[in-house]
């Protein structure tokens, strides 16, 4: 995958958008938080990092090619990096891309899910104020 591939499949994602930051890595969020970045190694292989589940952390992060993603993983984060294609085919990198958008998305406020659309959030109807009284018929009348 090249960094425009994997520009261009985060554009796709609902309410992606992309920044140029930390030392020009392609960093890409939903609302307010990263759900991946891509960059360049030094063996000019694009390098992406993703959140994800811990059990997928767990058995994605000795295999060939990837490992716990840096600065993210050290802080007890379940971020994984993909350093070289040797592991994960690039259809697998959109699947956990994608994936990543959606552990990140369930993060953001209930409020603000809705708002975007996100996680098939719906209006759930206003809860009655504390102390008041449900009646199904109107006073006075039986």
């Amino acid at each position: 995958m090249s960094v425009d591939e994997f520009n261009t499949f985060c554009g796709t994602l609902p309410h992606a958008h992309h920044l140029v930051q930390w030392g020009g890595a392609h960093v890409w969020k939903v609302a307010d938080k990263v759900f991946a970045v891509g960059g360049w190694n030094e063996g000019a292989h694009l390098c992406v990092s993703f959140k994800c589940s811990q059990v997928g952390f767990e058995v994605l992060k000795d295999q060939a090619g990837l490992r716990p993603a840096p600065y993210l993983a050290s802080r007890g984060m379940t971020w994984i990096q993909r350093t070289t294609s040797d592991s994960m085919t690039d259809a697998a990198l959109r699947r956990h891309l994608r994936e990543s958008h959606r552990l990140v998305s369930l993060g953001l406020t209930k409020k603000l899910q809705l708002q975007l659309g996100l996680n098939n959030q719906q209006e759930i109807p206003a809860r009655p104020k504390r102390g008041a009284k449900l009646r199904d018929t109107p006073r006075g009348t039986s």
